[in-house]
């Protein structure tokens, strides 16, 4: 939807970008990211020419923003930055119905609309709509800011650094929410963030930017198995092993079946299922479903096995990362981490299943990039 092609800005004898050619894929969500001054938000205003070029092409569905007017294309752009920029004499929903407003909309159809996007980012219009904006709390602005961004139903949202003047704990909160909106609405968004968590936990795609040049860019995995040059390692940290964890997702084809056992079998029934490779067993009930683990060292004697049972101390869902399962092990000091999908175990993840999936991901990565 979005190519640039050769697209420099120089100021007199300063380049910001350098002969930059990208293309932002239709409905994936590309950040931008590198260090101060490398370029990335001049970039970002150049695609609705807040800047204007000094050379290149830059496209938008096949067409050449140079010859569209300004305000025609940037009506066609959601825009969204850190600090918001709500009006403030005005109500939530008339900032909300700005763009709907600009394009002649019918106050019922505004309304209507004004309404879905209010819902859309979690604040009820009933309590919001009538408020302004000083009468909301950060957080809540930057929804109302996604939310105007997203007025007249837009195909593309730039957004620069929105979340970045946020406390940690609502700036989660609000990455969380804008992934389920981006499930719902698949805009094609470019968003400029410094900050490499947040770009690896919302991109589809990552450019890395570096003294107006393009340093790499790639999805956040492939990135991860195989940074592209020393300021690419530098900028992802030393916990990059780490981060690698949060973008695998849990392979249900490649966990391990430990020993199965019911509750209302005998201790012996459980003894006689230990291996050399296993010290415990999982507990599922009748319908399969996991209701414990036993210790294989709690099953001498007689009885039945939900004497000795003990509730599964960590769990995860089968559609979480890697990152998700280590860490629920870690909280809980546990040996094994139980993958379920509601009332359906899967398997387990252990210490050497972590290791196993990790050097699995390069191998994924260059099979990915041949394909590419």
């Amino acid at each position: 939807m979005i190519r640039l092609e050769g697209v420099s800005k120089h100021y007199g004898a300063q380049v910001a970008v350098r002969d930059l050619t990208i293309d932002f894929h239709t409905g994936q969500l590309t950040m931008l990211v590198g260090p101060s001054g490398c370029g990335k938000t001049t970039t970002l205003k150049m695609i609705n020419r807040l800047i204007e070029p000094s050379s290149g092409r830059i496209l938008h569905d096949d067409q050449d923003v140079t010859h569209i007017d300004p305000v025609t294309l940037r009506l066609r752009m959601g825009y969204v930055i850190q600090n918001v920029g709500l009006f403030p004499h005005l109500t939530i929903a008339d900032n909300v119905a700005t763009v709907p407003r600009l394009l002649g909309w019918d106050k019922h159809r505004t309304a209507r609309r004004v309404n879905e996007l209010l819902e859309l980012v979690g604040l009820d219009p009933r309590g919001f709509g009538r408020r302004y904006p000083h009468q909301l709390s950060g957080g809540q602005r930057q929804r109302v800011g996604v939310a105007r961004a997203l007025g007249a139903d837009p195909p593309v949202l730039l957004m620069d650094e929105p979340f970045g003047a946020i406390d940690r704990i609502a700036r989660e909160r609000l990455q969380n929410e804008f992934l389920r909106i981006q499930r719902e609405v698949r805009k094609t968004v470019v968003f400029v963030t410094h900050d490499i968590d947040e770009a690896i936990k919302l991109g589809d795609r990552i450019a890395i930017m570096n003294q107006g040049r393009l340093e790499q860019y790639d999805t956040p995995a492939a990135i991860l198995a195989k940074p592209a040059s020393n300021l690419v390692i530098d900028l992802l940290g030393p916990d990059r092993g780490l981060k690698r964890l949060s973008v695998t997702p849990i392979d249900l084809n490649a966990l391990e079946r430990p020993p199965i056992v019911h509750p209302d079998e005998s201790l012996a029934d459980a003894r006689s299922r230990l291996d050399g490779k296993w010290r415990r067993l999982m507990v599922l009930d009748r319908d399969g479903r996991p209701v414990g683990e036993l210790d294989g060292n709690q099953i001498e004697g007689n009885g039945a096995v939900s004497e000795r049972a003990r509730p599964l101390d960590a769990t995860v869902p089968a559609d979480r990362t890697l990152y998700d399962a280590f860490s629920q092990m870690l909280i809980h000091q546990a040996n094994w981490v139980a993958v379920v999908d509601g009332d359906r175990f899967y398997g387990v993840l252990t210490p050497s299943s972590f290791v196993a999936a990790i050097q699995r991901v390069p191998a994924e990565v260059e099979g990915a990039a041949a394909r590419r």
